[in-house]
């Protein structure tokens, strides 16, 4: 039996397991991230090259349901992915980007977009190669990004105002 998750919308073989408390997915949708996760911190090439995208996409793809937490998650991975593909920020500049906006902004509900990307964790799961993973997590990223376009004039927006001194 398979089930589909209900933030990124992938199918994958049916999976009894834990999900995270505010981000949606199904448990199969969980462990392969999981799988990335695992991958990445045992390697010091992926937590350099594209840990920073991993945990900001994983946490679009799956936005929840309205809530203080879930909202703020949304609005500061969303700025973290345009600081990092748009603007060309370092990792470290995006999550400095992301504290100075979580400590000093508040932020609204987003509207989910109907499709959440093409890519999924399950696709960087099967990536072989570093530099194949790399690559899987930079297809990710912008795929999620783009789903994102009816509100890329907000985030750029709360992005500006946490950069201001």
């Amino acid at each position: 039996m398979d089930q589909t998750c209900p933030g990124c919308g992938v199918t994958l073989p049916a999976h009894d397991g834990p999900v995270h408390r505010y981000m949606e997915s199904s448990p199969a949708c969980w462990a392969e991230y999981g799988k990335v996760l695992a991958r990445e911190y045992s390697d010091p090439e992926l937590m350099a090259g594209c840990h920073r995208l991993t945990t900001d996409t994983f946490a679009v793809q799956h936005p929840g349901k309205p809530s203080p937490q879930s909202i703020q998650s949304v609005a500061i991975h969303l700025m973290a992915l345009y600081a990092v593909l748009e603007l060309g920020s370092t990792h470290d500049e995006a999550r400095a980007l992301l504290s100075r906006a979580a400590d000093r902004m508040t932020f609204k509900w987003l509207d989910r977009p109907e499709n959440l990307g093409n890519v999924t964790a399950a696709d960087v799961a099967r990536a072989g190669s570093n530099l194949e993973h790399m690559d899987a997590v930079k297809s990710w990223a912008h795929a999620a990004w783009r789903a994102w376009a009816p509100h890329h004039s907000q985030v750029r927006a709360w992005a500006e105002a946490a950069r201001a001194p």
